[in-house]
């Protein structure tokens, strides 16, 4: 057994990051099986998420968590806004679409990251990651055109939303990285139950008996587990590795989907799917090696040109 500490971290950080994204691949399933309508699910789903994760913010900061609350600052209202969005139309894109088309979307959320930290922050993005973009909107492009005959170009366009509302979020980030966000990711999950009861759509005592504990365990338990481990993976594995293990869950959702309820992927969204998920990890392939290259330049014989 390797005690070099470098190793031990890289894989305490796969096995959390995994992990994290394990906890979470039954989200769209647990959303399928809960016989709720689309705001009051919304509303629990938010409100049980922030209660799980003002719990870890707690244990984590003890009595520095209202300074914790106010360091994340705009950005971190801006975080929290990205995150609420993000949860309504991933809520209604599962609603409204296949669970299949909903994460295939989803996972492009790095690529409008990658977008909009080109455009509004004016960071330099490598050739390899401008391709990655043309072949992950390619990819949703075929499931897009595919709904538009098959009735739920909605909810695609719903998840279209989810994955730039995140993006929006994971760019702002960015600008205060030493910050612990999880206090933005609470205001996240508050805000959609505020707009879902405040507007008068949800009706939270509506849920039936044998939806609670699905409920609870999906809002109180899986998806502050989730967040939390994946929040915390990613400081010990590049980012690269992070968007590998992310693409589980758009591999394991629909087949979760499929394997209780039946629900089948059809062609189409299988073409554009399979683009997307292959684009994404040759891009985070790549990336991995050009990081090896440059912590070890030795290891590869041949000349390695760096990207622009």
């Amino acid at each position: 057994m390797s005690n070099n500490p470098a190793v031990s971290d890289h894989a305490k950080g796969l096995a959390i990051t995994a992990l994290g994204v394990l906890f979470l691949t039954p989200d769209t399933l647990l959303i399928r099986l809960i016989d709720i309508d689309q705001w009051t699910m919304i509303f629990w789903r938010g409100a049980l998420m922030a209660c799980g994760l003002s719990i870890y913010v707690v244990v984590m900061h003890k009595g520095g968590t209202l300074r914790a609350f106010q360091r994340i600052g705009w950005p971190g209202l801006g975080v929290g806004l990205g995150y609420c969005l993000s949860s309504i139309s991933f809520v209604a894109a599962v609603e409204h679409t296949s669970v299949a088309n909903t994460l295939v979307i989803v996972a492009s959320a790095p690529m409008f990251a990658a977008l909009f930290s080109w455009v509004f922050l004016k960071e330099r993005v490598p050739v390899r990651t401008m391709l990655a973009m043309l072949g992950t909107f390619g990819g949703i492009a075929i499931v897009l055109g595919q709904s538009l005959s098959g009735g739920h170009i909605m909810g695609d366009l719903a998840a279209l939303g989810a994955a730039a509302s995140l993006a929006s979020a994971f760019v702002l980030v960015r600008l205060k990285k030493a910050v612990d966000m999880i206090p933005a990711v609470v205001l996240g999950s508050v805000l959609p139950a505020l707009v879902a009861y405040g507007s008068g759509l949800a009706t939270p005592s509506a849920v039936p008996t044998e939806s609670i504990w699905l409920l609870i365990l999906m809002g109180l338990i899986m998806l502050p587990l989730s967040f939390g481990l994946i929040t915390v993976g990613p400081r010990y594995i590049p980012a690269p590795e992070v968007g590998l293990l992310l693409l589980l869950e758009t591999v394991l959702g629909p087949f979760w989907v499929w394997l209780v309820i039946g629900e089948q992927v059809d062609t189409t969204t299988m073409i554009g799917g399979g683009i997307v998920i292959l684009t994404l990890a040759l891009n985070s392939a790549f990336a991995l090696r050009q990081k090896s290259a440059v912590e070890d330049p030795g290891q590869l014989s041949e000349p390695q040109v760096s990207e622009p």
